[in-house]
């Protein structure tokens, strides 16, 4: 509870920073470009956070976003309805994760080393099937290979998921509120089903998590599908609500914010601990302090360091609370 009082804490105290720097005529503009950037670094922190719960960790999320905007590009050029597109995006995203538990479990190889090496796969994956994707290259008519037929489609996924009407103005933050529809669902699965109770016991105790009957091995595959198949989702966003995706630089240091989001949150990174509405506040802090620090007109070269020198923060935080936890139970 400590640390979500916390949380909520620096992010009132950033936006009350962010809305004291934002001019009159742009706040309202503003806020809700603040809270779709949010959304989309919250879809993968919940995915990372889950995967950290059971004591895992997955390096290849921003490299997943990247592929799966630019294969969401590639599929509807050659032909398929953008909705029919999503699914196809979402079944990589759920192999790529289905890759990536087998290998962790059955050939029990470390979750760093592996989800690294996908980092690698998916970008270079990325640059094989397609360079740079945008809109208008599946929609432009003057391209006798694209698809106007797929512009109203693709107008309708953009109000449904990131809030922008047919003629692309923002209504509403969709991205934001999908990751609070997504959040919830995961918080029901975590508080209050057995699945919960199995990632909690994997990532505090794998043995003992064992021992009581759970099978460690499906639900870690179980929670490497989630957060592959979240990054995917993240991806079609990426494709959606950019001008371009640019297959080298789409997601780039999306799975560090992922990261971030989850150790700001309370996720522990040995593992056994996070609360969805910790993911959820946790990942809102990266999107204000990268927006306060353009519109002060600051240089943002600073911001990896701000991410670095957090999550070392974060890991001494933790491991100074586990630390007398320990003691006070001797």
């Amino acid at each position: 509870m400590t640390r979500i009082l916390g949380i909520v804490g620096l992010v009132t105290a950033l936006y009350a920073a962010l809305l004291l720097s934002t001019p009159p005529a742009g706040k309202t503009d503003n806020l809700i470009d603040v809270a779709n950037l949010q959304g989309q670094y919250g879809i993968v922190t919940l995915g990372a956070a889950l995967v950290i719960i059971v004591g895992g960790i997955d390096l290849s999320i921003g490299s997943v976003v990247g592929c799966a905007a630019v294969l969401f590009g590639v599929v509807m050029k050659s032909g398929v309805h953008p909705y029919a597109a999503v699914l196809l995006v979402l079944a990589f995203g759920a192999t790529v994760g289905l890759v990536n538990g087998l290998l962790v479990t059955r050939l029990k190889l470390q979750a760093f080393l592996v989800t690294l090496c996908g980092m690698f796969v998916y970008r270079g994956l990325a640059r094989l099937i397609g360079g740079t994707v945008s809109r208008n290259w599946v929609t432009d008519p003057r391209d006798p290979a694209a698809h106007p037929e797929f512009d109203q489609p693709l107008r309708g996924l953009r109000f449904l998921t990131i809030g922008k009407d047919f003629n692309g103005e923002l209504l509403f933050p969709g991205e934001f509120v999908l990751l609070l529809v997504l959040a919830a669902v995961l918080g029901f699965f975590l508080h209050r089903t057995a699945y919960g109770r199995y990632w909690y016991a994997i990532g505090h105790n794998e043995l003992a998590a064992e021992y009581a009957g759970v099978n460690v091995n499906r639900q870690r595959v179980m929670v490497y599908v989630i957060c592959s198949t979240l990054a995917a989702l993240a991806g079609v966003l990426l494709f959606l609500n950019s001008p371009s995706v640019q297959s080298d630089a789409g997601g780039s240091s999306w799975e560090l914010f992922a990261i971030l989001g989850a150790v700001l949150g309370g996720c522990s990174l040995r593992g056994g601990e996070g609360t969805a509405v910790g993911m959820v506040l946790g990942a809102m802090v990266m999107p204000v302090v990268d927006n306060f620090v353009n519109l002060r007109g600051m240089k943002s070269d600073g911001i990896p360091a701000v991410i670095g020198l957090t999550l070392l923060v974060g890991t001494i935080i933790d491991e100074v609370i586990r630390r007398r936890s320990k003691a006070g139970k001797v």
